[in-house]
């Protein structure tokens, strides 16, 4: 399906204007994070020193702020309630972030806001030749996991922008050929140039972090672009490009469910973290998920321009193949891949 594409010179004047209003708030705010949300280190943290949390507000506000404004004046906005549902889930991030929210109602609550995504989307956008009911409920669970698998995986400097920049740099990129609606191109060039406005502050040592008010509300957004993608017959592009931190996320959380662990708890059990205390330095960690979500941005638009179920399955096994060598990496000490020649 063809859509009326953006014009790319003003939707990048969009994304360079994100990034400096988010740098200049996150200047503005740091001083209230210092004071306010500041993160101490425990057994589970990667960083050695209190770091002000929170800076999502300011990647957050400025994406729904200059995203918002340039699809209104294109007159092609997103869903009213991804105006709503953002920043509600914002909200219980930034909540969660000063004073823990209970497990049950924090999961309610980030279901709301899914939700009002999901089910509001209308009739006609399909994936699965399945009952709408279905589909819907089962878009809500995958939802309400990815928003979560993005919070998980921001445990490290720059991961998260290692890992949406390439992503939403790929979806804008789409959205210029005409692939994806507007509204969702739009947000994920805003979404691209808040993440490039936050990476300075965010780059070893950080100065700041996101904090659950960014990682939940970007794991949100990134989810409603890719879901929009997937509506548009593109599924295997929307799976290959978060497909590290799917399974990532995903083979951790099965692991410590069989090992019976509380898989709901804080730890340091994810393939990127245990590549840190496998030796690697954490500049090389987020430059190897930079470098595979490159590859990975690459072969969903291949994916994308063959348009054949046979073409997407090879390109789909070779990215399985790309992110589970990545993952041995990670999951083997330096030393001893040194040792086998590796």
């Amino acid at each position: 399906m063809i859509i009326a594409a953006p014009n790319i010179v003003t939707l990048l004047l969009a994304a360079i204007a994100t990034a400096i209003v988010c740098s200049v708030s996150i200047i503005a705010l740091r001083p209230l994070l210092q004071r306010y949300a500041l993160a101490r280190p425990n057994a589970r943290s990667s960083h050695k020193v209190p770091t002000p949390q929170g800076a999502g507000i300011a990647v957050i506000g400025a994406t729904l702020l200059i995203g918002g404004g340039y699809a209104l004046a294109t007159g092609a906005a997103p869903p009213a309630l991804l105006f709503v549902a953002t920043p509600l889930i914002a909200l219980v991030g930034l909540v969660d972030d000063i004073r823990p929210i209970p497990v049950l109602p924090r999961l309610l609550l980030q279901a709301l806001a899914v939700g009002l995504v999901v089910y509001t989307a209308p009739d006609d956008l399909r994936i699965l030749p399945i009952p709408l009911a279905i589909e819907r409920t089962l878009l809500l669970i995958g939802g309400l996991w990815f928003v979560n698998l993005v919070n998980f995986m921001d445990g490290l400097d720059l991961m998260t922008v290692a890992e949406a920049v390439p992503i939403t740099a790929a979806l804008a990129a789409i959205g210029l050929s005409g692939l994806l609606p507007l509204p969702a191109t739009v947000i994920a060039a805003t979404l691209c140039g808040a993440l490039l406005g936050f990476a300075p502050f965010n780059r070893p040592v950080a100065k700041v972090f996101l904090g659950d008010v960014g990682s939940l509300p970007i794991g949100l957004l990134l989810g409603w672009c890719l879901l929009e993608l997937a509506w548009r017959g593109h599924v295997v592009a929307a799976l290959m490009l978060p497909l590290y931190y799917l399974a990532d996320a995903t083979l951790t959380l099965l692991r410590r469910m069989l090992r019976g662990e509380p898989f709901w708890a804080a730890h340091r059990t994810h393939f990127y973290q245990r590549a840190t205390d496998n030796g690697f330095t954490v500049t090389q960690v987020v430059g190897e998920v930079f470098l595979l979500n490159l590859v990975l941005a690459g072969l969903s638009g291949a994916s994308i321009a063959y348009a054949s179920l046979s073409a997407g399955l090879v390109l789909l096994i070779i990215g399985v193949a790309a992110v589970a060598l990545v993952l041995r990496r990670f999951s083997q000490p330096r030393e001893a891949r040194a040792s086998r020649g590796g």
